[in-house]
């Protein structure tokens, strides 16, 4: 039986399994060769991939002609020139030429200018000029019939050059592989919409139409398609007419009521693969309609722009001759800083930010949810955790797959400790101040980037620890911790921290003191918010299990907002910054000290130099001091150093 009269099945196969599976129908149906060339102007050609070698069809240059400014000779006749014998030649043995000019018969090298004087009747010369002295030879550069540039080339703008210095001006491209993308789900809505609760923008499909056109295809978008099972039938037939190399379905390839993609392969053509083991992005689906491949992409973010990578991108750099990106990126080995955990079957693809710590490149998990499209954009980098591998240990040693230089990340500088919503604001002014820096944070509490400082894994920490005994922040746990690590303590701010409570503050919450009668979301265990929430407690003798949501913890004051926004809680403990970004009501509690501990071993880095450069400008001063709740009255004071 042909793989055409098959309907393959599978819920869990192997990465390298679906790939073959599709490479095996593209085959059969003779379409997996790359795709075939068309004549292109040549100023049009940039970036684009070469169908054919390209031969000289000229010599480059096709004339014996003058390299410099000066006098064209025959080489014997300068033969007795000395610098105390001056020789003359006349004009009709020194014949006045530019640099690029053919050389007159019965001539055969170049006086340079400078090295003559001129005389009544022609050139007085002082040295004698050897056969072809600063003269460029017919083809020195390119002989007619030599290849320039080979087939499956990508057209740089040096190559636009000697493809014309060759004698052409058209050269022979392969086509851009097309796709058509079908977005489907009746909750979404387009990138130019409102959206309303219960909807959600569709932006999978920009993801991907980018990365198919980074990657050298040409991609259209069908309007987004209901759940209705006929409606995607007709949809799938108007992209096959367009007679694309490929079709994606976005969304409606797991195993849910409303996803109908694999159905539809089913009726139009037939499946290849329905479930791949690789996390995220299990619930792929490969088949073939009318000899076009068409893929069933998953509908979470990270999934989708997962797929694109594994699966569609591969796909296109085939059919242009070329390798897949994903072949072809730089790899670093590094040590990932926390433990991650994997499914013990699937190829699991993590993200991860990188910087450069000491001499240590080290390698921190972005958040996993397949939803979390942020995590793609701050990934500097993709671990990948093969299959029975069970997730790797706290500073096992991973390949790491680079989104950006080396370069990039050598200057980046990494902060992990407690959470500020205004971090971002001073990396952005680092960014802009001091181009090539970056600033990146994984939020983990203050107690948290004490244990990071420990362990040499982070340049900065930010902190905002209070000490019951003597009201002072920071300082007494750092000596406490860290007694025999020389640092620096710089204060980035004083901040507000209040009760975050729903707009309006319908449950007329005062105080602290109202917390037993309401629900309350809480910040992580090491948090500075969660051990100024007990300090509070203990002072007014209330018990934390009295309060319904005590252990409901949250990693970012952001989190703790957003929990309040959706009335998931009554009320949680953050910046007055959080509440103002969700538009919710703030109860002050008091203002307290956040400060940047610095290790001295990375005082002289020159990203964290320049970040507190940053932090003291008026630039960023100013910047900071407009946001309610912030007080930069000892913003980049050096509050302590060891």
């Amino acid at each position: 039986m042909s793989l055409s009269d098959r309907n393959i099945y599978l819920e869990n196969i192997p990465i390298e399994e679906a790939r073959q599976a599709l490479a095996s129908a593209l085959h059969e149906v003779k379409a997996d060769a790359p795709l075939s060339g068309k004549m292109l102007a040549l100023h049009s050609a940039l970036g684009r991939i070469t169908a054919e070698p390209i031969w000289a069809r000229l010599s480059s240059p096709h004339y014996h002609a003058a390299a410099m400014d000066g006098y064209a000779v025959k080489a014997s006749d300068t033969v007795d020139a000395t610098e105390t014998r001056p020789l003359i030649l006349t004009s009709q043995q020194a014949i006045e030429v530019n640099t690029g000019a053919p050389l007159p018969d019965g001539t055969n090298a170049v006086i340079m200018i400078e090295h003559t004087q001129q005389v009544s009747d022609g050139i007085q010369i002082t040295a004698p000029v050897s056969p072809y002295k600063h003269v460029r030879m017919m083809g020195e550069d390119m002989v007619a019939t030599e290849l320039v540039v080979p087939a499956n080339h990508k057209i740089r703008p040096v190559d636009m050059g000697a493809i014309a210095g060759c004698g052409h001006h058209q050269v022979s491209v392969r086509k851009k592989p097309h796709v058509v993308i079908i977005p489907t789900g009746n909750e979404l809505i387009s990138a130019d919409s409102e959206p309303q609760a219960g909807q959600i923008i569709e932006y999978n499909s920009l993801v991907l139409a980018a990365q198919i056109e980074e990657a050298g295809g040409t991609v259209s978008i069908l309007p987004i398609q209901p759940d209705d099972i006929d409606t995607l039938q007709t949809a799938l037939q108007d992209a096959l007419d367009e007679k694309p190399q490929l079709v994606l379905i976005l969304s409606g390839s797991s195993a849910g009521s409303k996803d109908f993609t694999a159905a539809v392969i089913k009726a139009m053509g037939h499946i290849l693969v329905h479930g791949v083991a690789v996390r995220p992005g299990h619930p792929v689906i490969m088949g073939m309609v009318d000899n076009i491949p068409v893929i069933g992409v998953p509908g979470y973010p990270v999934s989708a722009a997962l797929t694109g990578e594994l699966f569609i991108e591969p796909l296109l750099a085939n059919w242009l001759g070329q390798q897949a990106e994903i072949n072809t990126r730089s790899r670093i080995k590094a040590t990932i800083t926390r433990k991650v955990t994997s499914p013990t079957g699937d190829d699991d693809f993590v993200r991860v930010t990188v910087a450069k710590v000491g001499d240590n490149l080290l390698a921190t998990p972005l958040s996993r949810g397949a939803g979390v499209i942020t995590s793609l954009v701050r990934a500097d980098g993709l671990a990948h955790i093969p299959r029975f591998s069970e997730g790797l240990n706290m500073r096992a040693e991973v390949e790491i797959l680079l989104y950006r230089s080396l370069h990039e990340i050598e200057a980046t500088v990494m902060a992990i400790g407690s959470h500020d919503p205004m971090l971002d604001l001073l990396g952005q002014h680092l960014a802009t101040q001091f181009h090539g820096n970056r600033l990146t944070s994984a939020n983990v509490g203050s107690m948290g980037g004490i244990v990071a400082l420990k362990r040499g894994e982070t340049h900065i920490a930010g902190m905002h620890l209070l000490d019951e005994a003597s009201g002072e922040y920071n300082l007494p746990y750092l000596q406490k911790q860290l007694p025999n690590v020389a640092l620096q303590v710089v204060t980035f701010a004083h901040r507000e921290q209040g009760l975050i409570v729903q707009k309006g503050n319908p449950h007329n919450i005062k105080s602290l003191d109202d917390l037993p009668r309401l629900r309350y979301v809480n910040r992580q265990r090491g948090a500075g918010t969660r051990l100024l929430l007990d300090y509070e407690l203990n002072q007014r003798a209330i018990a934390p299990d009295s309060i319904i949501g005590y252990d409901r913890e949250e990693y970012t004051h952001m989190a703790v907002a957003a929990a309040v926004a959706t009335k998931i809680a009554d009320c949680g403990l953050g910046v007055r910054s959080a509440a103002i970004a969700l538009d919710l009501d703030f109860v002050s509690v008091g203002w307290e000290r956040y400060d940047i501990v610095i290790p001295q071993a990375h005082q002289n880095h020159a990203g964290v130099k320049n970040l507190l450069t940053t932090l003291n400008s008026e630039p960023f001063k100013m910047a900071l001091a407009t946001q309610d709740g912030y007080d930069i009255r000892e913003t980049g004071t050096l509050q302590y150093e060891s």
